[in-house]
């Protein structure tokens, strides 16, 4: 179990599946910088948090509702979290009956090719089940293209990546040592490259193996 002190971000798991190097720099280096799809994603993430809660149809919707995790060592803040009646849900301080959590992350582009989206909202759920002592089996990405939910089963396979992604971030951060960079196709969508210069450090790594190659060679 961690403490409430060695707690890392849920939204960082995100970042850790998308690329290590971005995970360290973010978390590790404190390094910020934005660009339109950073700033699309905050503004969105913002306008969700201001809706406020309520209930619809018998379903009490929760925004902005702070999470975490002493198991994995997570904490967080969920865009939106519905409460559902059923029979074997949690108990909630004021209500009767009792409540299933279905959690709801939002999103601004369209789904992802990978299951970055999906780590994060099990992450969510994870923290939820261990705060209200109840199983959470679904919840859902919301896409701002195109403007619809996406249902997530929250699979055994899936919680296995949120473990996984979890131990590999403690390992990171306890080794105080940033990865280098695996430059690819990712890097053009990251608000962080001309931070991390993936090219550069590429053409620096290239330069060192050929210099390492003739010195053996001399030998």
């Amino acid at each position: 179990m961690y403490s409430d002190e060695d707690l890392l971000p849920i939204s960082g798991l995100q970042r850790l599946a998308f690329c290590e190097r971005q995970w360290a720099l973010v978390h590790m280096e404190q390094e910020r910088s934005e660009n339109v799809l950073t700033i699309e994603g905050r503004q969105l993430h913002e306008f969700v948090h201001e809706q406020g809660s309520g209930v619809r149809s018998g379903v009490r919707m929760v925004r902005g509702l702070h999470l975490r995790s002493l198991s994995l060592g997570l904490y967080g803040v969920a865009d939106l979290v519905e409460f559902r009646p059923c029979d074997d849900g949690a108990v909630l301080p004021g209500l009767t009956g009792r409540w299933r959590p279905y959690p709801v992350e939002y999103k601004r582009g369209r789904k992802r090719l990978d299951q970055a989206d999906e780590i994060q909202l099990c992450a969510q759920a994870i923290c939820l089940e261990e705060m209200l002592n109840v199983a959470i089996a679904k919840g859902a990405v919301y896409y701002g293209q195109p403007k619809r939910r996406t249902e997530t089963d929250l699979t055994p396979e899936l919680r296995k990546s949120v473990m996984a992604l979890c131990r590999r971030a403690r390992e990171l951060y306890e080794a105080k040592q940033t990865p280098l960079p695996k430059p690819g196709k990712h890097c053009a969508s990251c608000s962080l490259e001309n931070i991390c210069t993936p090219e550069l450090a590429a053409k620096d790594r290239s330069t060192q193996y050929v210099a390492g190659l003739l010195r053996e060679l001399a030998q």
